[in-house]
């Protein structure tokens, strides 16, 4: 464990108050920019409603600088989340993210309309200008939609059941189950309790054995515990095998893996096990986390058999080719979460995650290896799901 103090408690010592990080300025910057179509249409509602056009102008930019300034809480407890009775949890933070998330959902329709509109206008010989209804129609929609994704979409998950052909694969073997579960990120917003449905319904699958491919953790330390009962209270006949993922580290991640171990799941890090069922073998595997440059693939298959099948668990689904070149028949992602955000029927093709991403959600093939990528089962960013369900995967390995 590092010797450095935390920076907070750094700029505690010399009695300065510590400045905003890079990250959590951006943020801001586009929350501000986010509230721009809310305050213009608010403004017109004030309007609407008998204000006159002053006074309806400074109630809604207050309104919107009272939204920016909110964010600069929820900011901080994005970096270091901790345990916050349920009550203003639910009734203010999560009213504030539907909120928040509507003023993201206003900035892509805002944009078009107001670079096509004064086109349209001239075209048709109209006066040039954009009506501030539209701003506030959209904002209105985007509770709506946004009320859905954060309170109800995000809370039901569905059980995803894929067949997987696997080269190599002992025939013994045909028919083999494994539970994936992915990026849980328990937290304030996402707490224990409401991860403990996906562990009974893992469990009731009844799996050969369960893969949780990273991201256990929202962010800090403080849930690390009761993430470990969580996923301490999965059974599978052969056994539950972790990897990490990078919000595991945004805090200390060593007290998690003690945790998680001392109730049973194996922690892969850059290792991996070999399960024997009835003569015939199965090497699982996992790299550690790649954004903290922990992963080390030579590493994990040092002990691999050769001729044994091999399911590589890496949190991070960009590193598939580097695997597939070496030959594994199986790699089991998440990171993505299917970008949370996706047109809904069409999520495989369109989707947030494709800006950032060139493997974002379900099966890829890459010569002999599969690549599945989870698409999660909690939230980061904006708590909210549109188009992507959360689910428990079972995947079932077929002898190819």
């Amino acid at each position: 464990m590092s010797s450095v103090p935390p920076p907070h408690a750094a700029a505690k010592a010399i009695g300065k108050r510590p400045r905003m990080s890079r990250f959590r300025r951006i943020l801001l910057g586009i929350t501000a920019l986010c509230h721009i179509p809310f305050v213009v249409g608010l403004a017109e509602l004030f309007r609407r409603l008998g204000a006159p056009t002053p006074a309806a102008w400074i109630g809604a930019t207050l309104a919107g600088a009272l939204g920016v300034y909110l964010f600069l809480g929820r900011a901080e407890k994005i970096a270091n989340d901790e345990p916050r009775p349920f009550a203003p949890t639910f009734l203010f933070d999560v009213p504030y993210y539907v909120h928040w998330s509507a003023c993201i959902f206003c900035i892509v329709p805002s944009l078009v309309y107001v670079l096509g509109e004064p086109v349209v206008d001239a075209i048709r010989g109209a006066p040039l200008g954009p009506e501030p209804g539209f701003f506030m129609w959209t904002y209105a929609l985007g509770l709506v939609v946004c009320f859905y994704g954060v309170t109800f979409r995000r809370w039901f998950f569905i059980t995803r059941r894929v067949e997987i052909p696997i080269r190599g694969l002992d025939a013994r073997l045909d028919g083999y189950r494994i539970a994936h579960l992915s990026d849980l990120h328990v937290g304030a917003l996402t707490p224990p309790w409401w991860g403990k449905r996906w562990i009974e319904r893992a469990n009731a699958e009844r799996p050969d054995a369960i893969a949780v491919t990273g991201d256990l953790v929202t962010s800090g330390v403080a849930f690390h515990e009761a993430i470990a009962e969580l996923v301490g209270g999965l059974r599978a006949r052969d056994g539950v095998f972790c990897a990490m993922g990078n919000h595991d580290y945004f805090g200390e991640g060593e007290p998690l893996i003690s945790f998680i171990r001392e109730r049973g799941p194996k922690v892969l890090r850059n290792e991996g096990v070999v399960i024997e069922r009835d003569g015939a073998r199965l090497y699982f595997a996992a790299i550690d986390d790649t954004w903290t440059r922990r992963a080390d693939l030579d590493l994990a298959l040092a002990e691999a058999p050769a001729g044994v099948a091999t399911v590589m668990l890496s949190h991070d689904p960009d590193k598939f080719p580097q695997i597939a070149k070496r030959g594994v028949e199986l790699v089991l992602s998440g990171h993505t979460h299917g970008g949370q955000i996706a047109v809904p029927f069409l999520g495989r093709w369109i989707n947030a995650s494709k800006l950032a991403h060139r493997f974002h959600i379900g099966v890829y093939k890459d010569g002999d290896s599969t690549l599945y990528v989870h698409p999660g089962l909690g939230t980061t960013g904006p708590p909210i799901r549109l188009g992507v369900a959360p689910a428990v995967v079972v995947l079932t390995l077929r002898a190819a």
